[in-house]
């Protein structure tokens, strides 16, 4: 009788999660989405992806099913654009209907829909357009923020060289000379290197960007209703931006102390004002959440990704001494030792502005681009897309896309240069993406990159204790390929 009960409720289960599976996929195909490889119920096509190299995952996913194809994140489909014509054909040729940000849940859990990157209508327009301006204002491309950086540039060797010849990693000074830069505008002072707030600001910034990034912040992404109450690494990422909105309240309690509405001296006395003006309108934008998500967005924006070109970019010349050879030979005839460079002075460094761009697309730190959402239905390439899709640009595949760079996969200025060694735009070269959507930041980051490479490339070598043959400049593995690998390096004066 027992096992007549039992075989009952085992039959029973089998058919329930048969008559579901083939519901399920019935109401996949009704979808009408682009074609992809087929999910499995509940997992969706992670058992197809790897959460350690998903970007690489996708590119080989695009060879099979083409520029425009599905895949499902749990129950969750997402359309991928793999290839710089089809991302441009989806966010610029089509860019109304691809330009509303994606639903992105863990950027929700942490900001709950405040800020720039990660909102959507009026509340996006206007702080995008009041972060430009304010960005502007204080300098973003001018000759203020070059002042600023070429400060910290020098910084940076000073303080690579207090090690004399013992190779240091320069990861955590990389970090402060970049989100010192951003510090100037954003609070209108830098912080000493040594200061204990501001390299608990870091520490804080990184952790969280890494957690983001990592299988476990995959997995929290795809299935938040679980892994948010389980514990784990990944609920670091709560308890740093709550340790982070602590550190801006802190910082705005002292804006207020001293605010003098006739001068504003960085990026929240603007902010403050804004809300000051607005105090009485019931619907504005101009709050402390959307102050705190504004300014989480610019350092996350502008602080790690910053840094890990960087870091990207001295390892790249300890691989090609050649490189860092031509780059200085370069510098010394258009520049000299009698001043420091400035921005432009790139429209007469050929060579250099094309390692700079080679450097970014190599680096390839944003494989994957935030989500994006359609905002009607569509059609792209033959495929029907619709209404309120979610959609990632494949970046990786831009960068690496055969049509539009000769050796992808090689580390190679060539890349943007002619065949009279004039500098050579290339219409696929987008580490800040394209369209509406593209990087807040991507003024400053490109003004940081090549300021801070050239002034210290004016005075010192970069110089390595390894050979070039055993430097490695390709990711970390299991690292979704946005992490670079450690390594060491010493300055000596030219």
């Amino acid at each position: 009788m027992e096992l007549g009960v039992t075989g009952s409720l085992l039959l029973a289960v089998f058919i329930s999660l048969l008559l579901y599976i083939t519901s399920w996929r019935r109401k996949i195909k009704r979808k009408n989405m682009p074609p992809g490889p087929a999910p499995w119920p509940l997992l969706g096509n992670m058992m197809q992806i790897s959460a350690r190299e998903m970007p690489q995952s996708l590119r080989k996913l695009s060879e099979k099913y083409g520029s425009v194809f599905t895949i499902y994140l749990a129950n969750q489909p997402a359309v991928i654009l793999a290839g710089y014509d089809c991302v441009r054909e989806a966010l610029v040729d089509q860019g109304k209907i691809f330009g509303a940000r994606g639903s992105n849940t863990l950027g929700d859990m942490v900001f709950k829909g405040y800020g720039v990157i990660l909102t959507n209508g009026e509340r996006w327009k206007l702080l995008r357009r009041f972060s430009l301006s304010t960005l502007r204002n204080f300098g973003m491309g001018r000759k203020s923020i070059e002042e600023r950086i070429q400060e910290e540039a020098n910084y940076f060797a000073e303080e690579l060289r207090k090690n004399g010849d013992a190779p240091v990693d320069p990861t955590p000074v990389l970090s402060q000379v970049v989100s010192n830069v951003i510090c100037s505008v954003v609070y209108g002072k830098r912080f000493e290197y040594e200061d204990e707030r501001f390299k608990t600001l870091l520490s804080l910034l990184k952790e969280a960007f890494t957690r983001m990034s990592s299988p476990w912040g995959l997995l929290l992404n795809i299935f938040p209703s679980l892994f948010s109450r389980l514990p784990g690494p990944h609920q670091k990422i709560f308890t740093n931006i709550d340790k982070l909105k602590v550190f801006v309240a802190e910082r705005l309690a002292d804006h207020q102390e001293t605010l003098d509405i006739n001068c504003p001296r960085d990026f929240i006395d603007c902010f403050l004002i804004k809300m000051n003006e607005e105090k009485d309108n019931p619907n504005t934008e101009f709050h402390f959440d959307n102050l705190f998500g504004t300014v989480i967005d610019i350092f996350f924006a502008g602080t790690e990704t910053t840094s890990t070109t960087l870091k990207y970019g001295f390892n790249i010349l300890l691989k090609y001494p050649e490189v860092q050879r031509k780059i200085q030979e370069e510098l010394d005839q258009v520049i000299g030792q009698n001043r420091c460079p400035l921005l432009e002075d790139r429209l007469n460094l050929p060579y250099t502005d094309a390692v700079m761009h080679e450097i970014q697309r190599f680096a390839d730190i944003t494989p994957l681009a935030l989500p994006h959402s359609t905002t009607e239905d569509t059609i792209l390439r033959g495929h029907n897309i619709p209404k309120g899709s979610l959609v990632f640009p494949l970046l990786s595949s831009v960068h690496k896309d055969l049509k539009y760079f000769k050796n992808p996969k090689e580390f190679d200025p060539g890349h943007f240069l002619d065949e009279n060694g004039r500098f050579k735009k290339n219409e696929a070269f987008l580490p800040f993406s394209i369209g509406k959507r593209s990087c807040l930041g991507e003024s400053l980051a490109r003004t940081e990159i090549f300021l801070i490479l050239t002034t210290v490339l004016q005075k010192f070598h970069v110089k390595s204790d390894l050979t070039p043959r055993d430097i490695e400049i390709t990711p970390q593995p299991q690292s979704n390929g946005s992490i670079p690998r450690t390594y060491k390096l010493y300055l000596t004066p030219r």
